[in-house]
C-alpha cells in the first residue's frame, strides 16, 4: 500500500508520526480507501478511538429492526430519544448490542410500561450519558494534548484511554445507577408509609435544600469541567459552614442538603450558605433556599419522609439570594430572625397550599 503522498508536507517529527500512524493503521486492517479518505477530512487521529468504539458497528437500522422484533420507526424514534445521529443512507452504524438495548425496551412494553414514559426515560438517559462521555472526553484531551503530542500519539492515545475506560466507566455506571434507585426506592417507601400508617421510627428533624439558581442553563452553555467546578464548590461551601448540630447529608448537583435538630442553627447556617454564595462573584450562581421541619426517618445517613420532600420543592419557589421556610420551622425560630410573609404557596406533591415566610438575619435595632 503506497501512502507516501499522505505524508506530503509534513517533515521531520511530524512526518515520521504521521508515517507511524498509517503503518500501524494498515496493519489493522484500514482501507487505503478509508485512509485516504480520513487524512482529506483531516480525521486521521480519529480512527484508532472509531476502530476501538466503533468496532462492532455493522448492522444497518433495517437489519436491527427484524433482530429485535421491532418496526424501523421504533428504532428511529429510539436513536433519537438517545441523542444519537442516524443516517439517512442506509450505514451501517448498530452493533449487536443496540439490538440486545431494542428488545429489552420491547420487553418494557410488553410488560405493560407506558410507551411515552418509556421514551421519555431513553431521553434522560441519553441527556445524562451525553454529559458523562463529554466531560471523560475532556478529560482525556486534557491529559494528552500537551505540547509537542504528535498526531500518532494523539490517535492511539485515545484510542487506549477509550479502551481503558469504557468497562471501567460501565462499572462506575451501573454502581451509581443500583445506589440511586435505592435511594429512591427507599423515599417512596417512606411516602407509603407516612400515608398509610405513620412513621413510628421518626423523629422530628429540620431539613434544608439549597439550589444553585440557573445551573440548568449553565449546563447548556458551560464546559462540563466549569460546571464540576460549580458543584464541587457549593459543596465545600456547605461543608465549611455545617458545624455544631449542623449536618451536611449530600450534594446533588445544584443542591446542598443540610440537617440539623436544631432549627434555629440550621436557618442560620442557611443563610451564611446563601450570603458565601453571593460573596463568590458575579461568575458564581446565586442560591435559593428552603428549610421545612417535620417527621422523617434516618436510614444510612440519608434522610426520609415529608420534610425532605417539601424542604426540596420550596427552592422551586423561593426567589434568587432568598430562604424561605414553612410556619413550622417560623413558629420554632420566630424570635431568632427578622421575617417577611411570602403568602401561601401550592407545592408539587403537596396537596394544600403552605404557608411561607422569608428569613433575613436580625439588624443591629432589631
Amino acid at each position: 500500500m503506497d501512502l507516501d503522498d499522505l505524508l506530503d508536507g509534513l517533515e521531520g517529527d511530524e512526518r515520521e508520526a504521521r508515517r507511524s500512524l498509517l503503518e500501524q493503521l494498515s496493519s489493522d486492517g484500514v482501507s487505503e480507501e478509508e485512509l485516504r479518505k480520513a487524512a482529506e477530512e483531516q480525521r486521521l487521529a480519529l480512527l484508532p478511538v472509531e476502530r476501538v468504539l466503533l468496532a462492532e458497528q455493522s448492522l444497518t437500522a433495517d437489519e436491527v429492526a427484524e433482530r429485535a422484533g421491532v418496526k424501523l420507526d421504533f428504532v428511529k424514534r429510539h436513536r433519537r430519544a438517545l441523542g444519537l445521529p442516524l443516517s439517512a443512507d442506509g450505514t451501517p452504524e448498530f452493533s449487536e448490542n443496540d439490538v440486545k438495548a431494542l428488545e429489552d425496551v420491547k420487553q418494557f412494553l410488553d410488560a405493560g410500561l407506558d410507551e411515552q414514559g418509556v421514551e421519555d426515560a431513553t431521553r434522560v438517559v441519553g441527556e445524562s450519558m451525553s454529559r458523562v462521555a463529554r466531560t471523560v472526553a475532556q478529560l482525556t484531551a486534557s491529559s494528552l494534548m500537551r505540547p509537542g503530542v504528535t498526531e500518532q500519539e494523539l490517535g492511539v492515545g485515545f484510542a487506549e484511554m477509550a479502551r481503558r475506560l469504557v468497562p471501567l466507566f460501565g462499572n462506575q455506571l451501573e454502581l451509581v445507577f443500583k445506589q440511586q434507585l435505592l435511594e429512591l426506592v427507599r423515599s417512596e417507601m417512606v411516602s407509603q408509609q407516612e400515608l398509610e400508617s405513620g412513621l413510628p421510627d421518626a423523629e422530628t428533624i429540620n431539613v434544608s435544600f439549597s439550589d444553585l439558581v440557573g445551573f440548568t442553563k449553565m449546563g447548556e452553555e458551560l464546559p462540563p469541567e466549569e460546571i464540576g467546578r460549580v458543584a464541587g464548590r457549593l459543596g465545600e461551601l456547605a461543608g465549611d459552614l455545617a458545624t455544631g448540630p449542623v449536618r451536611l447529608v449530600k450534594t446533588i448537583g445544584d443542591a446542598a442538603m443540610l440537617v440539623s435538630p436544631d432549627a434555629c442553627a440550621l436557618v442560620q447556617v442557611t443563610l451564611d450558605l446563601v450570603r458565601a454564595a453571593d460573596e463568590e462573584g458575579e461568575d458564581f450562581p446565586m442560591l435559593r433556599a428552603g428549610v421545612a421541619r417535620g417527621e422523617a426517618i434516618g436510614r444510612g445517613g440519608d434522610w426520609y419522609g415529608r420534610p425532605v420532600n417539601v424542604a426540596s420543592r420550596l427552592t422551586g419557589v423561593a426567589r434568587a439570594g432568598s430562604v424561605l421556610v414553612t410556619e413550622g420551622v417560623h413558629d420554632v425560630t420566630e424570635d431568632a430572625f427578622s421575617w417577611s410573609f411570602a403568602g401561601k404557596k401550592k407545592l408539587k406533591g403537596v396537596k394544600e397550599p403552605l404557608p411561607l415566610f422569608r428569613a433575613r438575619e436580625k439588624s443591629g435595632d432589631e
